[in-house]
């Protein structure tokens, strides 16, 4: 049955929440932010208005993961997904409920705390979502899925709930929907078709040569200048081994040797990520910076081959095209179209899409604005970036409303688009 958007607007804006409450949720879950995996507080907060609004609640799947249920007679199975985790950045926003939590991470070291990347809002707005589509539950048939997701900024929380045999605790869905925050003004929602995100490796790199007394570097095999040498001609890759059309970045981004003033040291390690649009892109790029790595060792006279580990990967963010020019049509009939913008396509990276491939169903993921509108404005006309914190930046804070209720009012048009209307 098609859903009809007269239908559809007319549900979200009966029983859309009083938003009052999930404001003060929304600050509560940013002040106390929790790392990747120790999202304890948070899934216990999501599972508890799970509860209330009689879903069928599972807990601590793959880690912290929260997984309502909500059948509702016979339709389409529709999963919506939020990820809870933050980072480990100090927050210097200035707002009365910022972040002043620090944590041991799971690598044993004490770190500041900060939602620095909107999932905060992401984990607020489902809560809403799983509200007004419990209300209006006489409105559509199907069975809804609300998934909150540990641990997306390590790249790992929605394969870890997958491995937890999600799919067999839960009905397969039709199809999987999700949304992230992004810096466009409050109150607009981006979408596309297609490739919209990029996939992401991350290798840990760690090169040998032997030390040395600082003062006689000729006896050494100097592994900062083998590591220097490394990070510069990384920069070829992007800029000589693929065609001009295609989209990668290359980044060292930590290098780490040394201890001592006066001894030059006999190892350093670096981090590598990189980016990618393409499989075959992905491929020659992983390739020529192997390569390059392992070309510098023996041209600098390394005794012992470099180490190249792989610490994770994100994969592609693809939307499927049939379902994502549904849903905008959905968004556009619910918004307008002054109010839904074409998305671009964004190096970040999201695991989002693992929840939809490992069961070869369709996904969608679209982005909302947090930007206040006036400094939107400012921006728009001095086309300066510091006028807009980004995310993973100590200062990003977006703009409480109208963002929360656009999020909330997107993933219900979005489930409604998928479920059977009456």
């Amino acid at each position: 049955m098609e859903t009809q958007p007269g239908s559809l607007h007319s549900i979200v804006e009966k029983y859309l929440p009083v938003l009052g409450p999930f404001e003060d949720r929304y600050r509560d879950i940013h002040q106390h932010p929790e790392l990747g995996r120790l999202e304890k507080r948070t899934s216990e907060i999501a599972a508890y208005h799970l509860r209330q609004f009689g879903y069928n609640t599972l807990t601590n799947i793959g880690g912290y993961g929260v997984v309502g249920i909500l059948e509702n007679g016979v339709g389409p199975t529709v999963l919506l997904r939020a990820d809870m985790d933050a980072l480990p950045i100090r927050e210097q926003t200035g707002l009365h409920y910022a972040s002043t939590v620090e944590a041991i991470d799971t690598d044993g070291e004490r770190k500041p705390v900060m939602h620095a990347c909107g999932h905060d809002m992401h984990t607020t707005s489902l809560m809403g979502a799983s509200t007004l589509l419990a209300n209006a539950k006489g409105k559509w048939k199907g069975t809804l899925i609300c998934l909150f997701q540990p641990d997306e900024e390590h790249g790992t929380g929605a394969q870890a709930m997958i491995n937890d045999d999600l799919y067999g605790k839960i009905p397969k869905p039709n199809i999987v929907l999700g949304q992230h925050l992004t810096n466009s003004k409050t109150g607009v929602v981006l979408i596309r078709p297609g490739s919209c995100m990029a996939s992401a490796d991350t290798f840990k790199v760690t090169v040998f040569g032997r030390g040395a007394h600082a003062a006689q570097p000729q006896d050494s095999i100097d592994p900062i200048l083998l590591a220097a040498s490394i990070i510069v001609r990384l920069q070829s890759v992007v800029a000589r081994e693929i065609g001009p059309e295609d989209v990668a970045s290359v980044s060292c981004a930590t290098i780490h040797g040394g201890k001592a003033h006066n001894v030059i040291p006999y190892e350093v390690e670096l981090t590598l990520n990189i980016r990618t649009f393409d499989p075959a892109v992905r491929e020659k790029v992983i390739e020529a910076v192997k390569r390059i790595i392992k070309g510098e060792a023996i041209t600098s006279g390394a005794e012992k081959e470099p180490k190249i580990e792989l610490l994770g990967s994100f994969p592609p963010t693809i939307n499927s095209t049939p379902e994502s020019l549904k849903l905008r049509q959905s968004f556009i009939s619910f918004f307008g179209e002054e109010r839904t913008w074409e998305a671009g396509r964004h190096t970040a990276s999201e695991d989002f899409t693992n929840l939809a491939t490992a069961i070869g169903v369709p996904s969608i993921f679209w982005n909302f604005g947090g930007v206040d509108e006036e400094k939107w404005k400012k921006f728009e006309a001095e086309k300066d970036p510091k006028i807009i914190s980004g995310s993973h930046q100590e200062d990003y804070a977006p703009v409480v409303q109208p963002t929360l209720r656009t999020a909330i009012e997107a993933l219900s048009v979005a489930a409604l688009t998928f479920l059977k209307v009456d």
